[in-house]
Formats: structure tokens, sequence, C-alpha cells
């Protein structure tokens, strides 16, 4: 019976990452796989010999108290920071059940497999836990996000994943104690040293790849310990991960290796510097208003700007504004427009933005010479023409919205100051560009007012 329930969890957490493909479905599919796990809680607590049921229900306690809160406070900019804290705390989760086993057994007399899995379960663990906290410090302002690079840094990096690697053969030949919490020191200090060289620009592929990590560090612990759901539950989020990982990438006409090891974002080399001295044309709200008021379809392009404003709310009720004036309205959704994979999908929901107006860069980019307005809001480098322009531009390559193809572009936006790339978007200058300096928010409530008015 006990497999069989295991089994029926296993499959929730299937469906649920399956219904999590759209967004009509995605909610119902975040609570089937929810039910999945708290199933697999409720008959491992039911089926095992638990000796401390006071430290299981206090661990539970607290675990609620600390979900709860942070899923009422953190704002959605915060939310991949907390996603990276997630990421981390499960790596270290994995680390612990193998480290557990080491302390309670003696690793002379386990299988191989099993110190196989012991081995894997730590370093990929202590890897994901250590990388997780560098890319939150990065994203939280706590550490710099400019890539840190030092000389030597790839032959040091390299060194230590070969001792790793080594400590590992210690630990499955000879089943030596000493040397799984070498490894596993080892592995938090590459953790480390692997982050801290990759830019704020490319920390959304970081946490899609960390989060992979967890997964794989889970279904280790899983075979450690021999629990069915755990090796499934977690290797379906390190491939699921895994996938997103190199869909950005390719979003973003690079690869993996070069995210990882280019140091890119280190101060936009090889881009133009930014031409603030450069004439733009400047908007106010009433010049909003009539671009928007005389045309008959616009695309929205958001990004982290209006998340850092919260103006999601405000950008949609523009939209109901002009849909009530018989003017088509869309938004454009880049791949990786703001600081994690859907961070705009999510962030435009949380308005109840129909789903029907949400277009993907495929949907989106064959529209854009047939529009007449395209509305920016806080995004830079994903609608920066010096990625399809420029050879010697950083993003060169990278596959982008061409909003400046459409008849009329307003750019909101704070400052002239350049995007997570640290360069300069030629956008900016371009003659049928108007810049509306101001916040998100305040902007889109201001054109709102305008526009009623006219």
């Amino acid at each position: 019976m006990t497999a069989l329930l295991y089994l029926a969890s296993s499959v929730a957490f299937i469906v649920g990452l399956r219904r999590l493909g759209g967004p009509r479905t995605a909610r119902n599919g975040n609570r089937i796989a929810a039910l999945g796990m708290l199933a697999a809680l409720v008959i491992t607590l039911v089926s095992q010999d638990i000796l401390h049921w006071g430290t299981v229900a206090a661990g539970l306690a607290v675990g609620t108290l600390l979900g709860g809160w942070a899923a009422v406070r953190v704002k959605m900019t915060a939310m991949p920071q907390m996603v990276a804290a997630f990421n981390g705390f499960g790596g270290i989760a994995s680390a612990l059940v193998a480290g557990a086993e080491v302390l309670e057994g003696d690793l002379a007399l386990l299988p191989p497999e099993t110190l196989v899995s012991i081995a894997v379960s730590a370093v990929i663990g202590a890897i994901t836990f250590a990388g997780s906290f560098i890319a939150f410090g990065k994203l939280q302002g706590v550490l710099p996000g400019s890539p840190f690079l030092f000389p030597g840094q790839r032959i040091l990096n390299g060194a230590l994943a070969v001792t790793i690697i080594g400590f590992g053969i210690s630990v499955v030949v000879a089943g030596d104690d000493t040397s799984f919490w070498v490894l596993g020191g080892l592995a938090l200090i590459l953790g480390v040293l692997a982050v801290i060289p990759i830019g704020g620009a490319d920390m959304p592929v970081v946490i899609s790849l960390l989060n992979s990590l967890s997964g794989l560090a889970a279904a280790a612990a899983g075979f450690v310990i021999e629990s069915n759901p755990l090796i499934i539950g977690g290797a379906l989020v390190g491939a699921a991960g895994l996938i997103l990982t190199f869909q950005m990438t390719e979003a973003m006409n690079r690869s993996l290796a070069n995210v990882l090891f280019a140091g890119f974002g280190v101060g936009g080399a090889g881009g133009p510097a930014v031409m603030e001295d450069r004439p733009v044309h400047r908007a106010t709200p009433e010049d909003v208003a009539i671009a928007l008021s005389y045309a008959d379809s616009v695309m929205i392009v958001p990004g982290y700007g209006l998340a850092v404003a919260q103006a999601q709310h405000a950008v949609r009720s523009l939209a109901d504004e002009l849909e009530e004036a018989g003017i088509t309205v869309h938004y454009a959704i880049h791949p990786v427009a703001g600081r994690m994979p859907g961070h705009m999908n999510v962030l435009l929901a949380e308005a109840d933005v129909p789903y029907e107006q949400l277009l993907d860069l495929e949907q989106a980019d064959p529209r854009l010479p047939q529009t007449d307005v395209v509305l920016i809001v806080g995004a830079n480098d994903v609608v920066n023409p010096s990625a399809r322009d420029d050879p010697s531009s950083p993003i060169y390559g990278m596959p982008i919205l061409n909003v400046d193809r459409a008849g009329r572009v307003i750019v909101v936006k704070r400052s002239l100051s350049p995007g997570f790339a640290g360069i300069d978007n030629p956008l900016f200058y371009n003659e049928k560009t108007m810049m509306f300096f101001a916040d998100a928010r305040e902007a889109l409530e201001d054109s709102l007012t305008a526009l009623k008015q006219l």
C-alpha cells in the first residue's frame, strides 16, 4: 500500500508539472503537485518509525510559518532572490541527507551504488547551496552585480573540480568518512567561485541552472534513502530546469559555457559607451496620450522597470481605456525580460491581464511592422537594435523585439542608464522614439489621466 501511495504522489508531480505548461492551468497544476508532495510527506511519516515527533512537528511549524510569510510579504521584484534561496535550501537539504547517512552508518559496509549517490548528492547539493546564495546576494545588492574575475580563476576552478572527483573516488572505493567531509567543503568553495564571475545580466540563466541542480541533488538523495517519490520529483525538477536553461541561452543567442565562463557584463566591452549627451525626444503625459489615441494597434513591452515600480495594475488600466476606444492592445513578452523566467507573465497575471493578449517573441515580432505604437515600460536590452545591427556589441545576435520597425515607439524609463548588459541603446535616440523619463507607475497613471481628458 505504501508503494502504491508513493506512486500516486509521483503521478501528481508529473500531472502538476504538465499543467504548469499553460497559463490557464498553471495554478491548478501547482496545487496538484503540492498535494502530491504533502501526500508523500504524510505517507513517509506514517510508514516510518519516527523517534522524535516533536522535532518533526517543530520543523513543519517553522517551515510553514516561513513559507507563508514569504508568500505574503515578498514583492515580485524580489521573487528571483526567493527562488535562488529556495534552490539553495533544496541543495543543502540533499547534502545533509547524505551527511546523515555517513554519520549513522559505516561507509565501508554500503554498496558502491549507494556510495556514489552519497557523493553526488553532497557535491551537487553543496555547490547549489553556495552558488544560490551568491546569486541571491548579487540580485539583492548585498554583493556587486558585476562579474568578479581574478587571474587563474578558471585554472583554480578546474583544479578544485578534479580534486573533488578524487575525494569522491576515495569515498566510493575506500569508504572514507574524512574524504566525504573534505569533498563537501571543497564543493561549497567551488559553488562560490563558479558564480562570482557571472554578471547580473545572466542571473536568470544561473537561477534556472541552479534550480536544475537542486533537483538532481534531490534525486541523488532519493537514491541514498531509497525514496522513489524523491527520485522522481528530483528528476522532474532537474530535467525541467535544464530544458528551461537551454531555452533561455538560445533566446540570448549564447551557449551555456559562454554564460558560465565569459564574465559577461564586466562593463560592456566591445559595445558603445553611454551616449547621454546625445539629444532625445522627450515626451509628456499629453504627448503619450495623443500618440496612443491616434493608434489602431498598440504593443506593450514590459521589462524589469515595470516590476520595480509595481506598475502592472496601471498598465492594465491604460490598456482597458485603449480597448474601450476600439484600439487593439497586445503585450510582447521576451523570454529573458525581467530577472527570472516568466517574470513578466506572472506580473501581468497579477493584474488579470487576459492570457490571449500575451504574445511571446515569435508571435509578437512579426506584428511589429504593422503596429502603430509600441509602449516600452522598463525594458532595455531585449529591444536594443545593437543586437541586430552592431557586430561589435556583446549582445550581437541575440533575438530581440524589433520595436524600431513599428510606427512610433514610446519608452518609459527613469533615465538613459544602460540595462543589465551594461551597454547603451541606440533606440533611445531614434527619430521615431519618444522618451518619457519617469517612474513607470506614475508615468502610466499620468498618461491615462491625459488620455481621458482628450
